[in-house]
């Protein structure tokens, strides 16, 4: 066994009389990430799938509820796929009981989505900065990061390319997904363009002056901002 995982993680094959070959090239993992539906997402929140969008982006505390699990790990697991420039499936908590210990785990995590099948979490404000009620197909904004997540013009933009995306009956899940991306990546060469590499850090940092005089909408500024923290981008 040992030696079959050693091969397996070295040479990325693992041949046996008995079972045969096992190529690792075989099973992309993205595949795995690709196993749920954006479209079905889109299909439930309509518009309201840019806050979800947002959220990730800005590494928010994403909470969702459904009585049942099954649902909130069918839901849950999609969600990273908004940010598909991240690959980053390591966000997911897909079921967390309300007990301390659990509890004090979570919050020991910065951004993340959360699955709980006790509603008693919607009056746990310190666990979400987004709430969605799976069952009842309702999304809630946490009025501590109400500022950052001020919805604008460009948030419009990206909520509509979505629904547009996701309700093009020619287009699969991975083809809303890579328009997604491309959208992310527009805003993201637009951050870098505003940056700058000084004092002899490697990696480039938010110039705030060369933002303000884009004279951006004040929520396209404010996103911006906000998604520079995220992405580790300001001066400490």
């Amino acid at each position: 066994m040992m030696e079959s995982y050693i091969a397996v993680l070295t040479k990325g094959i693992c041949q046996s009389e008995e079972n045969g070959s096992f190529l690792s090239k075989d099973f992309d993992a993205r595949k795995a990430y690709l196993a749920g539906s954006i479209k079905d997402i889109v299909s439930q929140f309509g518009m309201e799938t840019v806050i979800l969008y947002t959220a990730l982006m800005l590494k928010k505390r994403i909470v969702v509820y459904h009585p049942r699990i099954e649902a909130i790990q069918e839901f849950t697991r999609t969600l990273p796929a908004l940010v598909w420039h991240r690959q980053d499936w390591s966000i997911l908590h897909s079921y967390v009981h309300l007990n301390e210990e659990e509890v004090e785990a979570l919050k020991a995590c910065t951004g993340y989505v959360a699955g709980f099948t006790d509603s008693e979490v919607s009056s746990r404000p310190d666990l979400y900065d987004v709430y969605v009620n799976l069952a009842d197909s309702e999304i809630t904004i946490s009025p501590v990061v109400k500022e950052a997540m001020t919805m604008g013009k460009l948030h419009k933009e990206i909520g509509q390319l979505i629904v547009q995306s996701a309700e093009d009956p020619d287009k699969s899940d991975s083809q809303v997904i890579k328009d997604i991306s491309l959208k992310t990546k527009e805003i993201l060469a637009t951050l870098v363009s505003l940056t700058e590499v000084s004092d002899g850090n490697e990696k480039p940092t938010l110039n705030s002056e060369a933002l303000k005089q884009k004279r951006f909408p004040p929520a396209t500024e404010n996103f911006l901002f906000h998604l520079a923290a995220a992405e580790q981008m300001l001066k400490i």
